[in-house]
């Protein structure tokens, strides 16, 4: 009986050590790997139908979903993101000539000057205002070049992030069916455990996030049609800020309409203000509870501050690991209750 149990501690202690030499060489590739993970659950549906297309070849049914996502949902993001760039840096490069700051501190000083006139505040508060704007380009000036940096690093996450996809779409099923068996839960809690999380995945993935994206796109296309420099750029600014509750997109559309006020267009004002409340606005009342009708249902404010916290702790792909984790938690909890209720029972 004690060399079994010395056997087994000793095993136990093998496993806990090889698992976290495994986890140390899986580290940097983690969040890929999640982010593969993730689309992989999304994009199951597509993968189905054209499994029957190509009468249930697993392999290449595989490989053609991925050749979609490919061009249809990477490519046109790779172009974006080459637009995104180009626009920052004629941004950056306009913040950082002297005489463009002083031309941006004089609107500000002529908008805080004309609110003085109707609603009285301290003198003082438009000295800070320009300290702190001045604080704001110092930060660009110094921080740009980090923003756009590790190109490399980057094409190498993605190449392994496309293999990862390829086998998850592939073996995906056998994966579950292992994670189910190595549980110590009961195989129907477990499987509840997966639905929920797939559950919440496509609930905030396809919910929040994709209606910010339409969100930010039509703000994208408003800046264009109505002659707003930066189009790409601040689209993708307003796909954050459409997350945040009660604001949205609002605040990217109201300086852009102040913009064109005061650069002697108030017709194209007007006709963007009816495009950013009508066109863009109705987007999430339309769209964004068809999405969200099924799933894990999260507070809009949370979703935002786990995007922010996300983009904090993860970098970029904190974009979709924030909100995911979150719904994650969710998920456990339901089944800690629905699992401690069952228990009273």
């Amino acid at each position: 009986m004690f060399n079994k149990k010395l056997q087994v501690y000793f095993l136990l202690a093998c496993i806990l050590g090889v698992g976290i030499l495994t986890f140390l060489i899986f580290r940097p590739f983690l969040y890929t790997l999640v982010f593969a993970a993730v689309f992989m659950v999304l994009f199951q549906p597509l993968q189905q139908k054209i499994l029957n297309l190509v009468k249930g070849r697993q392999g290449v049914a595989s490989l053609l979903t991925l050749l979609v996502i490919i061009v249809f949902i990477f490519a046109p993001f790779v172009f974006l993101g080459f637009q995104i760039t180009q626009e920052a840096k004629q941004l950056y490069l306009a913040l950082t000539e002297k005489g463009a700051q002083d031309a941006f501190l004089d609107v500000v000083r002529n908008i805080l000057n004309y609110l003085q006139g109707i609603i009285p505040f301290s003198s003082e508060f438009s000295l800070d205002t320009d300290a702190y704007l001045q604080k704001g380009f110092n930060w660009l000036a110094q921080n740009f070049g980090y923003i756009f940096s590790g190109i490399a690093g980057f094409l190498i996450d993605f190449l392994i992030f496309l293999a990862a996809l390829y086998f998850l779409l592939r073996d995906g099923n056998k994966l579950r069916r292992l994670l189910v068996k190595v549980s110590p839960l009961e195989d129907k809690d477990d499987e509840l455990v997966l639905d929920k999380l797939e559950a919440a995945i496509n609930s905030v993935i396809k919910g929040r996030l994709l209606v910010a994206i339409i969100q930010g796109t039509l703000i994208a296309v408003g800046f264009l049609i109505f002659g707003i420099p930066n189009p790409v750029l601040w689209g993708s600014v307003a796909v954050l800020t459409a997350l945040i509750p009660g604001a949205g997109t609002s605040i990217v559309t109201i300086p852009a309409i102040i913009f064109l006020f005061l650069d002697h267009h108030p017709i194209l004002a007007l006709g963007f203000a009816f495009w950013g409340v009508v066109i863009v606005g109705l987007i999430d009342n339309v769209i964004g509870p068809k999405f969200m009708s099924r799933g894990i249902q999260i507070h809009p404010f949370l979703i935002f501050l786990s995007v922010l916290g996300g983009i904090i702790f993860f970098g970029p792909v904190g974009f979709l690991l924030g909100p995911l984790i979150i719904s994650t938690l969710f998920a456990f909890l339901d089944i800690y209750f629905s699992l401690l209720k069952k228990a009273n029972t």
